[in-house]
């Protein structure tokens, strides 16, 4: 072999051989579930769940242990009797390549594992400065880049929960409105797991102090796509909004629900070139590897092939 050979960190898993690693939930999925796990434009089935996110449920429930073994471990060692703290998943990934429905399903599977544990989900966009703020600092067309989230707060949340803190509250956004509710809040309350999904949760820029979101993670996962495929999905979903949320009058995109087919893919396109793919290139996709596990799709949403870090 020669010296300069690359060696990878990480195990490579075609969907055939990770499918194989498959165990068994004891209470199934149903049928009538899928509608509500998936987002707009986002196929899932039954299939897709058995084969790919029940063998990483059982993957991670490996981690949860270990990880809730240590704790006995450490409070043995310290003569304590500290509360168990949760195991924070975080899930990265570009816009509209996936990343809600794999934070939906697997908070599902999870859900499901033998010990029952309660699994909380979290997205980042509520931790978004308000559009105000955004207008003041002339970035609301950066809304997505590092500097359009309030990273205090999302450093201050993630201390609290792994601080074992009893209830946390976190702040709620509305893509209707496209901006953060000012008066509507989501509390957490102690999850054995807790989910944080969102576009910028493996961003080195994503820091207050010298203190990154990714510190706090237990396991990281980034959902991943060949750049064709993810602007098909974006245009395709921008289409359906247009069509339905869009011509909703409280929505911020009501502007764009009289466009013509070929204006609205026209201007799908300028979002995706003027806005998302310069944050993928520049913030998102150069994360990729700094996640414990990656999530490839193929072109038509499903996993293809599964990347694992080795230990």
């Amino acid at each position: 072999m020669s010296e300069h050979t690359f060696t990878s960190p990480f195990r490579n898993f075609t969907r055939e051989e990770w499918k194989r690693l498959n165990g068994q939930l004891s209470h199934a999925i149903r049928e009538e579930d899928l509608s509500q796990l998936h987002a707009l434009n986002e196929p899932l089935t039954m299939q897709e769940i058995e084969e790919v996110y029940i063998p990483l449920a059982h993957l991670l429930e490996l981690h949860i242990n270990k990880f809730q073994e240590l704790h006995a471990i450490s409070n043995d060692f310290f003569k304590r009797n500290h509360q168990k703290l949760p195991f924070i998943i975080g899930i990265a990934g570009s816009v509209a390549v996936g990343k809600s429905t794999t934070a939906r399903v697997l908070k599902k599977v999870l859900a499901l594992l033998p010990h029952r544990p309660k699994v909380e989900l979290v997205t980042t966009d509520g931790f978004l400065y308000p559009n105000k703020e955004l207008i003041k600092r002339d970035i609301l067309n950066r809304k997505g880049f590092p500097e359009s989230y309030d990273s205090k707060k999302i450093i201050q949340f993630l201390a609290d929960i792994k601080s074992g803190k009893s209830s946390v509250s976190v702040p709620l956004y509305s893509h209707l409105a496209y901006d953060v509710l000012p008066n509507e809040k989501l509390v957490i309350s102690q999850p054995d797991v807790l989910i944080v999904e969102g576009i910028n949760v493996l961003q080195v820029n994503s820091r207050r102090n010298g203190v990154f979101v990714s510190d706090f993670f237990d396991y990281s996962i980034y959902v991943d796509a060949d750049e064709k495929n993810i602007v098909d999905w974006y245009i395709d979903r921008f289409e359906s909004l247009r069509a339905t949320a869009f011509q909703n009058e409280a929505s911020y995109f009501h502007k764009y629900a009289n466009l013509s087919t070929e204006e609205s893919i026209a201007m799908a396109n300028n979002i995706w070139n003027e806005i998302n793919r310069p944050n993928l290139h520049q913030n998102i996709l150069p994360t990729r590897y700094r996640a414990d596990l990656i999530l490839k799709k193929g072109s038509h949403h499903f996993v293809k092939r599964i990347k694992v870090r080795k230990i």
